[in-house]
């Protein structure tokens, strides 16, 4: 058996709670294409960002920093 099929084995054991951390790690060991600041206050900012991933600081997806910033300005609101 061929380590795809072993890993689609372990896969289809997995509760869904498990399934979605090992995508997750998947997708974070996936090369990312290496980015490069261009200007010196672009470089500071790229360094702190890289920081804070480092120290485990989770970056906020599109929509939960949009909703974020609904908060931050008094227009969410949840039913």
């Amino acid at each position: 058996m061929g380590k795809e099929e072993q890993l689609l084995e372990c896969w289809r054991e997995l509760p869904p709670e498990a399934q979605e951390r090992v995508l997750q790690l998947a997708q974070s060991l996936k090369p990312q294409p290496e980015f490069v600041p261009q200007t010196p206050l672009g470089k500071k900012l790229w360094e702190i960002r890289q920081r804070a991933i480092a120290n485990g600081m989770k970056l906020l997806t599109e929509e939960e920093l949009e909703q974020e910033l609904a908060e931050r300005r008094g227009g969410y609101r949840e039913s």
